[in-house]
């Protein structure tokens, strides 16, 4: 691999779904690792990595955190307000080669119509990969696909408590990428200056229905689930209160608009990472237990949380 001048890298959202899963590859790597935290006595960390007190809300915070740091991980979940601020602080390198930037965002330009919904994070992401591009920078933009554990956070209650799983567009085609798939993309891309410019949209292998998703998951439990659908506003009616209604309304939309044919599909994790992304069933597997015991799963993320 051709590395960054420094092995220090610099990982932001480092408690996220798929922040704390490039600290863990980064620290098997070898690589030095700073944890960038609102909240270091929460982080729950590798004692590996360096924390050190942070917030992209306040970009003056970084300074000191960027100080020997040649590749950063950059997950952006706040307002762009001061996206600019913090992108400058990027680019403002003491070393003669410029600093890695891998930037976690989505498949907003991606002409399916699964990603093509009226989102309030599509700006954003936008916004942020423009100020990525015209900064002295390396850049390397992610943007993977549906995660796979969106199906614990939206599904287990329910298997935890009966063999039915109630909700809408059954038939909906989605390729749920596993986070630790994005992790491994990540700190190759982060590591590896031959990925420098790279923009890659990543998935799962396959495409599957929400419904034939449900089964996988009773296969992997060893318990039959049946999948019951739900109407759209059968499903309002139930997320009123606990889920924002953008949210809601996004992904009724995306579900309905994917009806009727395959999810995108890319090869980009096998082309980077050298072997082919894991299977829902993998996941589904690796993640049974989750299913019967509430305490083994994460907690249940914001509509932003990367």
């Amino acid at each position: 691999m051709t590395r960054a001048r420094t092995d220090t890298v610099l990982v932001t959202g480092a408690t996220g779904r798929v922040g704390h899963l490039v600290v863990d590859e980064l620290l098997r790597a070898g690589v030095p690792v700073r944890a960038l935290t609102r909240r270091p006595a929460h982080a729950a960390l590798p004692a590996g990595a360096e924390l050190v007190v942070g917030d992209l809300t306040v970009p003056a915070s970084l300074d000191v955190a960027l100080q020997g740091v040649g590749a950063v991980f950059l997950v952006w979940t706040p307002a762009v307000d001061t996206a600019a601020a913090v992108v400058a602080r990027l680019a403002a390198h003491t070393s003669k080669q410029r600093r890695r930037v891998v930037y976690l965002s989505s498949p907003h330009q991606t002409p399916h119509p699964f990603f093509q919904q009226p989102n309030s994070l599509r700006g954003l992401h936008a916004e942020v990969e423009r100020l990525l591009a015209v900064a002295t920078l390396d850049v390397v933009v992610l943007r993977p696909g549906m995660f796979a554990s969106n199906a614990l956070h939206w599904w287990a209650p329910q298997i935890r408590s009966g063999d039915v799983v109630r909700w809408p567009y059954g038939a909906a085609e989605t390729a749920p990428v596993d986070e630790r798939d994005i992790a491994a993309v990540a700190t190759r891309a982060l590591l590896d200056g031959r990925h420098a410019g790279g923009d890659y949209v990543l998935t799962g292998p396959e495409s599957l229905s929400q419904a034939a998703q449900v089964r996988v998951i009773g296969d992997a439990i060893g318990r039959p689930l049946r999948f019951d659908e739900l109407s759209p506003d059968e499903f309002r009616r139930e997320t009123a209160g606990t889920w924002p209604g953008s949210v809601v309304e996004m992904l009724l939309g995306a579900w309905r608009a994917t009806l009727g044919r395959p999810a995108f599909v890319t090869s980009a994790v096998k082309e980077i990472v050298g072997s082919p992304p894991r299977t829902f069933s993998q996941w589904a597997a690796d993640n049974a237990a989750a299913f019967a015991d509430p305490r083994l799963a994460p907690t249940r993320p914001r509509a932003n949380d990367r």
